[in-house]
């Protein structure tokens, strides 16, 4: 069976830049555009033209930079939004419209004081007023997540006669479980008029830490395309994280889902993103993290050292990371330290290494970390240090 291929939706410059004291200026927006476009992501969210002169100007230039991949502006429900966006979008070469409104009886209610089938007509004039500036229009159904599945599968209808080639179905607020945001796009694709006529994208946050998960659901019951963003930077707790989707699918190929992703551009776009916006990455963060390949427990070394899938299920190259790093600390065994010696140019013998070992348990119990300069020092003070130099 072929793979089915996941449009992988990124959205780093626009609700990724959303983070407080993240803002990115043009130029900075540019350099991480280009290096979007040469991951591999299928669309680039460029921003929300009318929320400021320096967006659309923003826009604007990624438009004419970006030659492969689409470039998508956000606009409201609105016409002048809308006018915005075209505006800006002018000069690329696949320009796409991501327009919406909220869904939920929560935000008819208190966000916008109206009622369903306002709502519905509010989605078909903006979809409609979209498409005649464009062909590629994608409506987002904002609380998806929280919206009862029967109005929302009414919402998706209009929008597809509306002319809507992208339905994004957004838990904005990452309130669903996975099954429930599953059980969702399984529901739109079986009683949704017209479905085959649009792509189903999920938009999941991560307040729950479920975003990468309802992700996956989404892709699994029917969804073709991921909206994410590097190091799954967002508002509050953040989006899906492209780097654990992509990883997900192609560690999972019985699903039957791949990306066009060039996985090996993956931790060298994180460092960038993470530079740009001063956002620190944590260090246990999933295939990016400083320690996603790290190992310091002496039975875990001792494996992969052996043979690296016995505690690694990712080679760390096939994400772009050189090596997978052997940290020596008082839990590491005589392995590691044999292994970390060997590359920095000691060849002990097992005699050579017990002896070593028991002065690096005692160096490695006042420090927290053993470095390269560390290992030369407790080899070089070893009563053994003169039958090492002389073999």
């Amino acid at each position: 069976m072929s793979q089915a291929q996941i449009q992988i939706f990124d959205t780093t410059l626009r609700d990724g830049e959303q983070v407080p004291g993240c803002k990115l200026n043009t130029e900075q927006k540019l350099i991480i555009a280009e290096q979007l476009e040469h991951l591999g992501v299928n669309v680039i969210e460029a921003g929300f033209p009318i929320s400021s002169p320096g967006d659309f100007k923003s826009v604007e230039a990624i438009a004419k930079l970006i030659k492969k991949a689409t470039v998508c502006g956000l606009t409201r429900a609105v016409k002048k939004d809308i006018e915005v966006a075209a505006e800006a979008l002018k000069f690329a070469k696949y320009p796409r419209i991501h327009t919406g409104i909220g869904t939920s009886d929560s935000h008819i209610k208190y966000k916008f004081n109206s009622t369903r089938e306002q709502i519905l007509e509010r989605a078909y004039e903006a979809v409609s007023y979209a498409k005649s500036f464009v062909e590629d229009v994608e409506f987002y159904a904002e609380d998806a997540g929280r919206t009862d599945n029967e109005y929302l599968a009414r919402v998706c209808e209009v929008a597809i006669k509306a002319g809507a080639t992208v339905l994004n179905i957004p838990d904005t607020t990452g309130y669903c479980l996975p099954s429930e945001y599953g059980a969702k796009m399984k529901y739109l694709m079986e009683n949704v008029k017209g479905i085959e006529k649009a792509i189903l994208s999920c938009h999941c946050h991560n307040d729950l830490g479920l975003a990468t998960a309802n992700s996956i659901e989404g892709v699994i019951n029917g969804a073709r395309q991921i909206e994410c963003t590097i190091n799954g930077v967002g508002e509050r707790a953040g989006n899906t994280a492209l780097e654990e989707v992509v990883m997900i699918l192609r560690q999972h190929p019985y699903l039957n889902l791949d990306t066009s992703i060039n996985t090996k551009e993956i931790y060298s776009t994180s460092q960038l993103v993470s530079q740009h916006m001063g956002v620190y990455t944590q260090p246990n963060k999933a295939i990016v993290g400083s320690n996603a390949f790290a190992h310091s427990s002496g039975i875990h070394q001792d494996g992969v050292i052996k043979k690296r899938e016995t505690y690694e299920i990712i080679d760390p190259k096939e994400v772009g990371v050189t090596e997978s790093a052997i940290v020596l600390t008082a839990r590491s065994g005589r392995a590691a330290l044999a292994y970390r010696a060997k590359k920095v140019g000691y060849e002990l013998t097992k005699l050579q290494l017990d002896e070593i070992y028991a002065n690096f348990l005692n160096f490695a119990d006042k420090k927290k970390e053993i470095d390269d300069q560390d290992i030369h020092h407790i080899v070089e003070t070893s009563s053994v240090y003169q039958q090492i130099i002389s073999a």
